[in-house]
């Protein structure tokens, strides 16, 4: 290897399909609208332009409403939904990404473009895809 390393951005390696949700839908009805569990969260939508976009992860389902023995049609996504959501721009370089993620406990976040998510990033992706690829041209 000659030590270049090929730049990878979060745009190169994001899910672009995702679940979007709103806020007063009940976990089920949301979890039934779903269609992208591998993303592993679903993103709420903003209510108003001056509102900020919610994250609410699988892992705060099992946490907040199935360890509780909560019922799920009984509990609203905006009841253990993240908001605001930490977002990052799609041309970030994946390493101040994984920085940020480290820095903020996150696991996953949008990737948000002109004030809309435009897909879904988290640490599997900058390992599996990006890490991947920054050494596939060197």
């Amino acid at each position: 290897m000659n030590g270049k390393r090929k730049l990878v951005r979060v745009r190169d390696i994001m899910k672009t399909e995702f679940d979007l949700v709103d806020g007063m839908a009940t976990v089920a009805e949301a979890l039934q609208q779903a269609r992208h569990p591998d993303t592993k969260c679903l993103i709420v939508r903003k209510r108003h332009k001056d509102d900020e976009f919610g994250i609410v992860l699988y892992s705060d389902i099992a946490k907040r409403v199935l360890a509780r023995d909560r019922a799920p049609e009984r509990v609203n996504v905006y009841e253990i939904m993240s908001k605001p959501v930490v977002g990052v721009s799609p041309g970030m370089d994946i390493r101040y990404c994984a920085r940020l993620f480290e820095n903020f406990g996150l696991a996953r976040a949008p990737v948000i473009e002109h004030d809309e998510v435009i897909g879904i990033v988290g640490y599997t992706d900058m390992v599996l895809e990006g890490m991947l690829a920054r050494f596939e041209s060197a």
